[in-house]
C-alpha cells in the first residue's frame, strides 16, 4: 500500500505542474491587446493602444464612423492591432442621462432588477431601447445607499459593436460619465460584451497542449496499471482467500458444539423463552398478586411483588408442571402504608417447559 501511495502522490505532483504549465501558456496567449477608444465633442473618435504588444501602433488616430467603418481607413497597422483587441469605449456626457439612484440598504442584492424595472421612467428610453450601467453602491445615513447611475441610447452604441465586430476585436466595453452622491465624476460601465472565443491561433495552440497533456497523462496511468495492477491483483487475491477461509470456519462453528456459532444455536435450543416463562407466571400467580420485578438466569426464575398470601404462591407455583422448587429468596415483608406484602419468590424453570425454538 505504500508503494502505491507513493505512486499516487507523485502521479497528482506530476497532473499538477502539467496544470500549471498549461495555465501559463493560456494566458501568454490569451493576453490581448487593449485599445481606449474616446469620443470627442466632434463626434469623431480617438483611438490609443494601451496594453501593447509587439509591433503595436504608438501614435494614436482619429477617425469618424461613416456606416459602421473608421473614415478615414485604418491603416494595416492599426486594423491588425484591432484584430483580436479589447476595445474600451469612453462616451462623452452630450448624450447621456446621468443620476443619483436612493435605495434602502437592503436592496443591494436586487439592483438589476430594481433599476431595470424604472429605466422608462429615469431616461427617454425603454430598458430594450437602452444601455445603461450603475457604480458600485454607496452608503448613507438613515440605512440607506446612493447609486451613480447613467444611460444612453442603444442607437448610439450599437455602431460601435458592429464596428468592433467588422474590426475583428474579441470584446468590446462601453462606459460614460457619472457623478456620484458626493459630486465626485466617475466611469459606469454600460455594456461588456464578449464579441467572438479565443483569437484564432490560441484554440488550435492550446487544443495541442491539452493533447499532449492527456496523452502523457494516459502514458502514466498506463505505467502505473502495468507496474502496480500485478501486485494489486495478487493483494486482492490473498484477501479473497482470507475471506474464505473465514467463512469456511464460520460453517463449521455452526455444525460443531464447542464455539462459535454452535454455541449460538444450543444456548437457543436450551434456554427457555421469556414470554413463555412470564406467561406460565401469569396463568399461576392469582389476581390479587401484582409483579414489580422478574428475573430469568440460566434455569431460574425470580419473581418481585405484592400479594394478600405470600405463602400460598409457593404452594401455586409447586403445583405448576412449569417450576419446581420454588422458594423465597428474601423475607417477605410488610410496609406501614401498605395493605399487601412484598414477597420475592425464585423456582427452577421445569426442563420439560420447552424452548426458545
Amino acid at each position: 500500500m505504500a508503494i502505491l501511495a507513493e505512486a499516487r502522490q507523485w502521479f497528482e505532483q506530476w497532473i499538477g505542474a502539467v496544470a500549471t504549465a498549461v495555465d501559463g501558456a493560456a494566458g501568454r496567449f490569451m493576453r490581448r491587446r487593449s485599445i481606449e477608444l474616446d469620443e470627442n465633442a466632434d463626434g469623431t473618435f480617438t483611438a490609443r493602444a494601451t496594453a501593447a504588444r509587439d509591433g503595436s501602433p504608438s501614435a494614436p488616430v482619429s477617425f469618424r464612423l461613416d456606416h459602421d467603418a473608421p473614415q478615414p481607413p485604418l491603416s494595416t497597422e492599426w486594423k491588425t492591432a484591432f484584430d483580436g483587441s479589447r476595445i474600451e469605449v469612453r462616451l462623452r456626457s452630450d448624450h447621456v442621462v446621468s443620476r443619483v439612484l436612493d435605495f434602502p440598504s437592503q436592496a443591494g442584492d436586487f439592483l438589476d432588477g430594481m433599476i431595470r424595472a424604472q429605466v422608462d421612467r429615469l431616461t427617454p428610453w425603454t430598458a430594450a431601447d437602452a444601455a445603461f450601467g450603475w457604480g458600485a453602491p454607496q452608503p448613507t445615513s438613515n440605512d440607506r445607499i446612493e447609486v451613480a447611475f447613467s444611460a444612453t441610447a442603444a442607437s448610439k452604441v450599437d455602431p460601435l459593436i458592429r464596428m468592433a465586430r467588422m474590426l475583428d476585436a474579441a470584446t468590446v466595453a462601453v462606459s460614460a460619465p457619472a457623478v456620484g452622491g458626493d459630486g465626485a465624476p466617475l466611469q459606469v460601465t454600460l455594456l461588456d460584451r464578449s464579441l467572438r472565443g479565443l483569437a484564432g491561433p490560441v484554440v488550435p495552440r492550446l487544443l495541442r497542449i491539452g493533447l499532449v497533456a492527456t496523452a502523457a497523462a494516459a502514458a502514466v496511468s498506463l505505467l502505473l496499471n502495468i507496474y502496480l495492477g500485478g501486485w494489486l491483483q495478487s493483494e486482492q487475491e490473498d484477501l479473497q482467500h482470507r475471506i474464505s477461509q473465514r467463512r469456511a470456519a464460520l460453517r463449521l462453528d455452526a455444525n460443531g458444539d464447542s464455539s462459535g456459532l454452535g454455541l449460538l444455536a444450543k444456548r437457543k435450543q436450551t434456554t427457555p423463552s421469556s414470554v413463555m416463562v412470564l406467561e406460565a407466571i401469569s396463568r399461576v400467580l392469582p389476581d390479587t398478586t401484582y409483579v414489580t420485578e422478574l428475573r430469568i438466569e440460566g434455569n431460574k426464575v425470580q419473581v418481585v411483588g405484592l400479594t394478600q398470601d405470600a405463602p400460598s404462591l409457593i404452594r401455586l407455583l409447586e403445583q405448576s408442571p412449569q417450576f419446581t422448587r420454588a422458594t423465597f429468596f428474601a423475607p417477605t415483608t410488610r410496609a406501614a402504608n401498605e395493605s399487601a406484602e412484598r414477597f420475592h419468590v425464585e423456582a427452577n424453570i421445569s426442563a420439560s417447559f420447552g424452548s426458545g425454538s
